[in-house]
């Protein structure tokens, strides 16, 4: 679609944890409730303690209910880690970080999973009860978890990421689970949408955070059958990566840590590319490969930040925004 020719339809964002959750923010705050819907990445999910830890649906979560860390970038401000503590001195396991308040979201998760709802019933449930009124969906309601393989064994995701720092050499990257596991109703029916507008990939991990949500049963071919915009907002801002293990994975894998390497991950499915103003000078060999290629801000200080990046993201399709 011409950006000319402004479309007021649905949009559909796929994100992960922390840099996911804040473009999701600003679309939310220049779409209505009603033409959005956030998938969230699940292949982080784990139980610990007896509890089904979700991280980027809570980063999500509390994001937009205005509830997140803006200095940690995860978790819930103004926490206080006495349960944790507490449990500490009973012998239980520290090496994952779980607040009060951040705590209270998985008990209620975990017990209503435990009462028969599926993954999709509880996140409705549960950001309709802090007042955030856009579709938050789980990328599926049967369980995906990623799995990095190090010089010694597979890891999950969780030992990999908080347990070790990142720090084993990543050789590859795998999702169990799939094939096998469907898109979440939710997240289908709003693919199958007659006004669906735009599909936007939100700058999170492409290996760690966004090919989880691809590895569902059958998304990638349904995305692009769509024929409907698919524009992808690259997380690195001069050639790094803001946060998190990218730049190190990418190396570990053999590519190059540019907006190439990105852009290239996501051949044949997004035709449009969002890099920093800092990458300016790589919009030309990106144009020449073919894409669509819009420069902008992509830092996200605050929600202006986010606001802006939204409005530039959408503008670049051709969607509509308030």
């Amino acid at each position: 679609m011409s950006p000319n020719r402004a479309n007021s339809g649905h949009v559909v964002a796929l994100s992960g944890g922390v840099g996911g959750a804040k473009l999701a923010t600003g679309l939310a705050a220049v779409l209505a409730p009603e033409r959005l819907t956030i998938a969230v990445n699940t292949g982080d999910d784990f139980e610990h303690l007896g509890l089904t830890i979700c991280p980027d649906i809570d980063s999500v979560t509390y994001a937009l209910a205005g509830l997140n860390d803006p200095t940690r970038g995860w978790g819930v401000q103004d926490e206080s880690w006495k349960a944790l503590e507490m449990l500490g001195r009973l012998g239980e396991a520290q090496w994952f970080n779980l607040g009060d308040r951040d705590m209270a979201m998985h008990i209620a998760r975990s017990w209503r999973l435990r009462e028969g709802e599926t993954l999709s019933q509880v996140t409705a449930r549960l950001t309709g009860e802090l007042g955030i009124a856009h579709a938050v969906v789980p990328m599926s309601d049967a369980p995906v978890r990623t799995e990095v393989l190090t010089d010694t064994d597979w890891l999950d995701f969780q030992t990999y990421f908080v347990a070790e720092q990142c720090k084993p050499i990543a050789r590859e990257v795998r999702f169990l689970g799939t094939p096998g596991a469907a898109q979440a109703p939710q997240f289908a029916q709003a693919l199958a949408r007659d006004d669906l507008a735009a599909i936007v990939i939100c700058p999170s991990n492409p290996y760690l955070s966004v090919d989880p949500i691809l590895a569902v049963d059958g998304l990638r071919k349904a995305l692009v059958a769509k024929g409907v915009p698919i524009i992808a907002v690259s997380p690195l801002v001069g050639g790094k990566a803001l946060k998190g293990p990218l730049g190190k994975l990418l190396g570990e894998l053999g590519k190059t840590c540019d907006n190439r390497a990105i852009a290239e991950h996501y051949a044949g499915l997004a035709g449009h590319f969002v890099i920093d103003q800092l990458d300016s000078d790589d919009a030309e060999d990106l144009r020449n490969s073919g894409l669509c290629v819009t420069v902008a801000q992509t830092i996200m200080h605050d929600a202006d930040d986010r606001e802006s990046l939204a409005r530039e993201v959408l503008s670049a399709v051709g969607v509509e925004v308030v």
